[in-house]
């Protein structure tokens, strides 16, 4: 999670950019920098690592200056070097950069034709060239970063200053958070509350799609279409947080619309945006002849783990058993020599998941896990972790960690099935393109939040509700119905479809609403006829679906939801965001405590 910094006021910029960035230290990086305007011109100090290097630059080199730019960079698109290293800058625009520009390759090829000359491997430099070429064709900066953003795809957020502009500072958002914040004839911009923390606790939050104007006196809001809006100036408390709510009123809503710029931060670790290709850890096996896979993993981590045996089963034709913890540690299984053991875990110190871990391991199977603490226990006992940069979770109910466990373990699945010659290598590229796609799918699907909110007010009235899937979207029925129970206290299940008439069909009348996860794909008229069985027994259908579905599924369905129509890769991924926002609402509807539900745990360390 990178860390974006803005300052524009009566004193030197570069100090209170630095003091800004270490409060963001906790969202982790490799590199940092800082930009700012002396006598009008950009001036910059970058270093590679931790801030203490980027610290001894400005002792050293000291930049003047009272309006700037700061970064904390996760390498993404390019080496963690002091040349990657943000903020970018043309002679004319300075900027720094939070996300994944996705049609980067096309506009930097525009770009490099009409004369830009590019520094850096990262997609992030594209917009400075970008912004530059907008001004060299006579805008002026404030309609030249307007053009310019209408140009990116991707899910990002931005800070922007200009060559002789020492009273403009720009911000944008679109999928990552980005807050303002008012001082005394000085203004700031930040990744959160919490890096303003100590220069104001005054701070608006731009909304999704959002991006604005700073001068040392105020800020002026523009919507996507460029007109001028209006967002609260809010009173935040955040002094002492490690986190902060920003604008929600839960953690767990924060970390839900954390989602778009986590995912881009896991993706980054595993692909490489550049060449389109996958990026894996090594592993002490060889994926070509691991003869079986065991995942193992507890709750909302066990059905990542069931997403992805079909995406190893499809991708990779390998066998794979997924387990819980707490069954699989007692069984005594039979584990085949060789075999790859796959453990999934936010903590990293669920109990459970470490006993049956120290099984496998005892058992000759090579360990890897996917894990968002790299220092925790369950990481330091594997031979190899993919880690998640999910960043802290405060919400006992898991969101961003599981979103973020689903995109690395498809990374891993359709690495195992280059490695195994069931996915040839030139479908490499298209499906790294459709991974990258992720963070945008999820951010558009995040904007039908006020729909969802509306629906939700209405399931929370109910005792009892059933979630439907076939595929890889059963597992996500578990989860649906798994958030429900957890944070509203409503009586919640998961079916696959096809099991409908096989007993649940009993539990349909009027009372009871039948969320159904049915994007078109391959099961698709499967999964209608099942709906349409609930349908005609007088049940009230919620169907998840793209605009194709939707309209195919007919006028009798009681609620709709629509999804983005993507690839079915990701498809799993951007169906988990409406059944946790359905979750959300539902539960604050119900006044229940949503970051920390009635008699459980964030991680559960003991049996």
């Amino acid at each position: 999670m990178c860390g974006i910094v803005g300052v524009i006021g009566g004193k030197p910029a570069a100090p209170i950019i630095l003091e800004a960035l270490k409060r963001l230290e906790y969202r982790g990086y490799d590199s940092a920098g800082v930009a700012t305007l002396s006598h009008g011109d950009i001036v910059r100090r970058r270093a590679e690592g931790k801030l203490f290097n980027l610290e001894k630059a400005l002792d050293s080199h000291p930049l003047d200056g009272t309006i700037g730019i700061g970064h904390t960079r996760w390498a993404t698109h390019g080496a963690p070097t002091e040349r990657n290293a943000h903020p970018h800058a043309t002679e004319r625009v300075a900027i720094v950069h939070n996300g994944i520009i996705e049609n980067f390759r096309d506009l930097r090829e525009r770009l490099t034709a009409g004369g830009a000359v590019f520094q850096t491997e990262t997609d992030s430099e594209v917009v400075a060239h970008l912004v530059t070429h907008y001004l060299d064709k006579g805008l002026a900066p404030r309609q030249a970063a307007a053009a310019a953003l209408k140009e990116l795809e991707g899910a990002f957020a931005l800070g922007i200053i200009f060559k002789d502009e020492d009273d403009l500072l720009i911000g944008a958002r679109r999928g990552s958070p980005l807050a303002v914040g008012y001082g005394v004839h000085a203004m700031y911009l930040g990744s959160d509350a919490f890096a303003l923390a100590p220069m104001t606790n005054r701070v608006s939050f731009l909304e999704e799609g959002d991006w604005v104007e700073i001068t040392r006196e105020g800020a002026v809001f523009h919507n996507a279409d460029d007109d001028i809006v209006e967002r609260p100036i809010r009173i935040t408390d955040v002094s002492t947080a490690l986190v902060d709510k920003g604008n929600h009123r839960h953690f767990m809503a924060k970390e839900i619309f954390e989602q778009p710029e986590v995912i881009g931060h896991t993706l980054a670790n595993y692909v490489n945006p550049v060449d389109e290709t996958l990026r894996l850890p090594k592993l002490p096996i060889d994926l070509a002849t691991v003869p079986h896979i065991t995942i193992i993993a507890c709750g909302t981590a066990s059905y990542a783990g069931l997403v992805a045996k079909y995406w190893f089963e499809r991708f990779a034709r390998i066998s794979v058993e997924v387990d819980i913890a707490s069954e699989f540690r007692y069984r005594e299984a039979a584990l085949p020599a060789g075999g790859l053991a796959i453990f999934i875990s936010q903590s990293g110190e669920t109990a459970d998941t470490l006993a049956a871990l120290r099984y496998c391991k005892a058992h000759g199977q090579t360990i890897l896990s996917i894990v968002n603490v790299a220092e925790s226990s369950i990481a330091r006992d594997s031979d190899v972790i993919m880690r998640t940069h999910a960043g802290p979770e405060i919400g006992v109910a898991s969101t961003k960690a599981f979103t973020c466990q689903l995109v690395a373990l498809a990374a891993l699945a359709i690495g195992t099935g280059l490695a195994r010659g069931t996915i040839d290598a030139a479908d490499e590229p298209r499906l790294v393109r459709t991974l990258l796609e992720t963070p945008r799918h999820v951010a558009e699907m995040l904007s039908r939040d006020s729909e969802i909110h509306a629906l939700a007010g209405e399931i929370a009235k109910v005792r009892d509700v059933l979630y439907l899937g076939r595929g890889h979207f059963f597992p996500i029925a578990l989860e649906g119905a798994l958030k429900l129970k957890e944070i509203s206290y409503i009586h919640a299940e998961g079916y696959a479809a096809g099991e409908l008439k096989h007993g649940p069909i009993a539990l349909v009348d009027e009372n009871v609403p039948v969320i159904v996860i049915a994007p078109v794909d391959a099961l698709y008229e499967k999964t209608i006829s099942n709906m349409q069985e609930v349908i005609a027994r007088g049940g009230k259908v919620v169907l998840i679906s793209d605009r194709e579905g939707l309209d195919r599924a007919g006028d009798q369905v009681w609620a709709k939801i629509e999804m983005p129509k993507v690839d079915p890769l990701i498809a799993p991924i951007i169906a988990a965001i409406p059944v946790q926002l359905l979750a959300y609402h539902a539960a604050v509807a119900k006044g229940t405590d949503v970051d920390q539900p009635r008699n459980l745990a964030k991680s559960v360390t003991v049996e």
